[in-house]
C-alpha cells in the first residue's frame, strides 16, 4: 500500500531533533517544536491568549525558562537545567536565593525505587518552584547552604497549538490528535508526535474520502481549548485517534472510545488482529490522554487511543530513562503501519447489496474460480461466499470481515472482484470506509 522502507529512521530523526527542547503546556518550546514539524507538513499554528475562558477552564499564563541550577557552598553546580530539562519542576516560578538543605529538600522531587532516574514533575496550576533529581543525587547532598536559581517567566502570553486540515472528498472528518507538551521524553510523547507527522505526510499524498484534522496540542488544556474554539464543527468528526507512547517495543494497546462499539473501535481491533502483532484491547476509562476530553459526555466523540505499552506501565515512564535509547525506529514504523491499516479500513468500508440474492450466483462462469474441483483457493472462495451472503444492505465490509474472520484486505479484494461482475451494488456511498 505504502512504501515504508526507511521511514522508521526518518521518524526517529524527528524525535532526535525535538528531544533537547524544553516544552510545556505553553511557551517557546512548543513554538520551536511546531516550527520543526512545519518543515515536514504544512501545519497552521494558533495562539490562544492567556485568560481565555474555555468551558470550566482558563488558558493559563505563559511559562518560559532560560536557566536553572543548584550550587553548593563551593559554587559548584550540582543540578543543572542545561544538562537535562527534566531537572526543573515544570512551571516553576523565578527564584534566586540561598536556602538550607532542609528547605531545599521541600522543593526536590525524586524516585527512591529508581535511584538513577530523574522524574518529570509539573506544577501548572499552583505557583511553586522545584527541582527534579535522581535519588542518588539526593543521597550525595550534605548539610549546608545552597544557592537556587531559576530564570523563568510566568506572565500573560498564549497557548500555542498546531493544526493541519487535509480536505477530502467528503466533509466528514477523521481526527488525529497527539500531545506536544512534554519536555525531553521520547516515548511519551515525541513518538506520538512523530507518528502523527509522518501519517499526515502520507495522507497529503492521497486522494482521501474523508477529510483529516491532525492536532498537535498541549495535553488536557490543549484539547479543552480546541474543543471550545471548534464546538460548532464537532459534528463533522466521525472517527478519531489519540496517538501516544508508540516508540517502545511492547505490544500494541488500543483503548476504546466511550461509546465502546464505535466504528473506530471495531476498525482498530480488526487492523491489529489482521496485523498479527501482539495487542490488547481496553475499555474506555476517564483517565489517560486527551481521549477523555473528546469522549466527555457533552461531546461523546468516537475517539479511541492507540498506544504500545500504556502510560504508567513501563518503568521509564515520566523519567529521564524515556530517552533516545528507549524508542526504536522499527517500532515507530510498525506504529505508523497500524495507523495506516486503521485508516485504510475507514476509507474503504462500504456497504453493498447482493444483486443476485436468490441462491449463490455461478462464480465459475464469471472466471472467479481459477481452478476446477477441490483445487480452489479456499480463502478466496470463502471471501466471495461471505460477502455475497452478508451483503444485504445492513452490513458493511468491516462487519463482514469480523463475522467471517477474514482479513479486511481479503474482504476488500472480494468486493472489488464481485463489483466488476455486477454482483454487488453500493447502497450507501456515505458509509464509513477504510
Amino acid at each position: 500500500m505504502f512504501e515504508l522502507k526507511g521511514i522508521g529512521k526518518k521518524m526517529y530523526e524527528l524525535i532526535r531533533s525535538l528531544y533537547p527542547i524544553c516544552r510545556s503546556i505553553t511557551g517557546n518550546g512548543v513554538r520551536e517544536s511546531l516550527k520543526i514539524i512545519k518543515n515536514i507538513i504544512p501545519i497552521k499554528i494558533y495562539e490562544v491568549p492567556s485568560g481565555t475562558k474555555v468551558f470550566d477552564w482558563v488558558v493559563p499564563d505563559e511559562w518560559n525558562i532560560k536557566d536553572a541550577y543548584i550550587k553548593d557552598e563551593k559554587g559548584k553546580k550540582i543540578v543543572d537545567f542545561k544538562e537535562h530539562n527534566l531537572h526543573i519542576l515544570g512551571y516553576s516560578i523565578p527564584v534566586h536565593k540561598k536556602v538550607s538543605l532542609e528547605e531545599l529538600k521541600e522543593h526536590l522531587f525524586y524516585i527512591k525505587d529508581q535511584p538513577d532516574a530523574v522524574p518529570y514533575r509539573t506544577s501548572y496550576y499552583k505557583r511553586n518552584w522545584g527541582f527534579c533529581i535522581s535519588y542518588n543525587q539526593l543521597k550525595m547532598l550534605e548539610d549546608g547552604e545552597y544557592e537556587v536559581y531559576i530564570d523563568s517567566t510566568l506572565e500573560k502570553g498564549s497557548l500555542t497549538y498546531g493544526e493541519l486540515f487535509i480536505e477530502g472528498k467528503r466533509e466528514d472528518e477523521i481526527l488525529i490528535s497527539t500531545h506536544i507538551c512534554h519536555p525531553s521524553l521520547c516515548n511519551d510523547n515525541l513518538s506520538g508526535i512523530s507518528v502523527a507527522t509522518f501519517l499526515a505526510k502520507l495522507l497529503l499524498e492521497l486522494n482521501n474520502q474523508y477529510s483529516y484534522r491532525i492536532l498537535f496540542i498541549p495535553g488536557t488544556i490543549g484539547s479543552i481549548t480546541w474543543l471550545a474554539r471548534n464546538e460548532s464543527n464537532i459534528h463533522k468528526i466521525k472517527h478519531g485517534l489519540v496517538l501516544s507512547c508508540l516508540g517502545d517495543e511492547g505490544g500494541f494497546t488500543y483503548k476504546r472510545s466511550r461509546r465502546g462499539n464505535a466504528i473506530i473501535d471495531k476498525a482498530a481491533e480488526k487492523a491489529l488482529k489482521d496485523s498479527k502483532f501482539p495487542y490488547s484491547i481496553r475499555n474506555f476509562s476517564p483517565f489517560g490522554y486527551d481521549e477523555r476530553q473528546y469522549c466527555s459526555p457533552g461531546f461523546n466523540l468516537p475517539v479511541g487511543c492507540l498506544m504500545r505499552t500504556p502510560h504508567g506501565e513501563f518503568s521509564e515512564y515520566h523519567t529521564s530513562l524515556d530517552d533516545l535509547n528507549f524508542v526504536k525506529p522499527h517500532a515507530l514504523r510498525q506504529s505508523l503501519y497500524i495507523c495506516i491499516k486503521i485508516l485504510n479500513i475507514l476509507e474503504n468500508n462500504n456497504t453493498y447489496i447482493n444483486t443476485n440474492p436468490k441462491c449463490e450466483p455461478q462464480l465459475g462462469k464469471r472466471g472467479l474460480y481459477k481452478d476446477i474441483g477441490g483445487n480452489r483457493d479456499r480463502a478466496v472462495e470463502l471471501a466471495y461466499l461471505w460477502v455475497l451472503n452478508l451483503s444485504d444492505g445492513t452490513k458493511d465490509m468491516l462487519d463482514i470481515s469480523i463475522a467471517s474472520d477474514l482479513t479486511f484486505c481479503e474482504v476488500q479484494k472480494a468486493c472489488e472482484n464481485l463489483k466488476k461482475h455486477f454482483l454487488l451494488k453500493e447502497v450507501d456511498k456515505e458509509a464509513v470506509c477504510c
